[in-house]
């Protein structure tokens, strides 16, 4: 008879696995590749350690002839705070293509997951990493490639899923921790990983998903006070919600996927926050939760990296014209 400490508490398939005694079984997101040239995109890489403490690494890329001030993505990865890594060839191949078509530095983040590590340990890390990208400003920093390439007034921070929520939270924390000579010029929340203990829009359709999003929230966050309600995971209702440290958001979402209303609600409200800046939205139709990382030479995938590509050189060219 299996034990109880071998038991199911939480099955995420083909994601992961949650077990009574604390164990989780990862089935994706293990796999890593190594950094280094891509001969498909001649986009180069490389992982330094952004945290001695935490031994957490950032995976820098930088675009075939790098030539001088470039604008510069700091990136989330998703896997529901649970699994991936910036050492995944989902994500390696992903901002492979993104550097090329852009034309941009970028710094893919590495952060501690749960269960092992429990929230907020991910939004610690992922500030962690963004003070360590900064400490680059002016040239001084440890790592030479964003020393000579890296465009310090042109910043965007983005994620998909998790990562997502990061990137909101991380460009919240900017305005109430200001990093001199780091400017955050906009953020593109990809299927962002929100929720709220009432259901809005579609959300309705899915009663299981819905339940096991929220008891997986309740498993990794264990000391919230509010459950999905939390401004975690609903940062709508917080105070400091139109406090972002940017003037321009880019959110995309897909037509067949659970998040979307939450996705559009953001929008919504931000609109309405006082905030000031300039919200987009692109929908993917007929498309479910990050098909551009699964499909990524479809239409839709093609077309979400243009825009990508285009809403973070509009900092480029915005800067230009003043």
């Amino acid at each position: 008879m299996e034990s109880s400490a071998s038991e199911i508490l939480l099955d995420f398939s083909p994601m992961f696995r949650l077990y009574k005694d604390g164990r989780i079984e990862r089935l994706l997101g293990t796999e890593i590749v190594p950094p280094g040239f891509d001969p498909k995109t001649n986009v180069e890489s490389k992982d330094v350690v952004y945290s001695q403490e935490t031994a957490q690494i950032v995976r820098i890329y930088i675009p075939p002839n790098a030539a001088g001030k470039l604008p510069l993505l700091v990136y989330f990865h998703g896997g529901a705070f649970c699994i991936e890594s910036a050492s995944s060839p989902t994500y390696h191949n992903y901002l492979n293509a993104l550097v090329a078509e852009a034309n941009i530095v970028t710094v893919s983040v590495d952060y501690r997951l749960a269960p092992e590590h429990l929230l907020p340990a991910a939004y610690d890390d992922s500030w962690d990493a963004a003070k360590w990208v900064a400490s680059h400003f002016g040239g001084n920093g440890p790592e030479e490639w964003l020393n000579r390439h890296a465009d310090f007034n042109n910043v965007c921070f983005s994620g998909d899923s998790a990562g997502g929520n990061l990137a909101h939270h991380m460009a919240v924390k900017m305005t109430k921790e200001k990093i001199d000579g780091f400017n955050l010029a906009g953020i593109v929340l990809t299927h962002p990983y929100f929720k709220g203990k009432e259901p809005i829009g579609d959300e309705i359709k899915f009663p299981a998903e819905r339940e096991k999003i929220d008891m997986l929230w309740q498993i990794i966050y264990p000391t919230t006070t509010s459950g999905s309600d939390d401004k975690w995971s609903n940062p709508i209702d917080d105070p400091s919600f139109g406090s972002l440290g940017c003037s321009r958001v880019l959110v995309c979402v897909a037509e067949n996927d659970i998040f979307k209303p939450r996705g559009l609600y953001y929008c919504e409200k931000l609109k309405q926050s006082g905030w000031g800046g300039e919200v987009e939205l692109m929908e993917s139709p007929g498309e479910e939760h990050v098909f551009h990382l699964h499909k990524p030479s479809c239409e839709n995938a093609a077309a979400k990296l243009k825009k990508v590509a285009d809403f973070i050189n509009q900092g480029k060219s915005r800067l230009k014209s003043l």
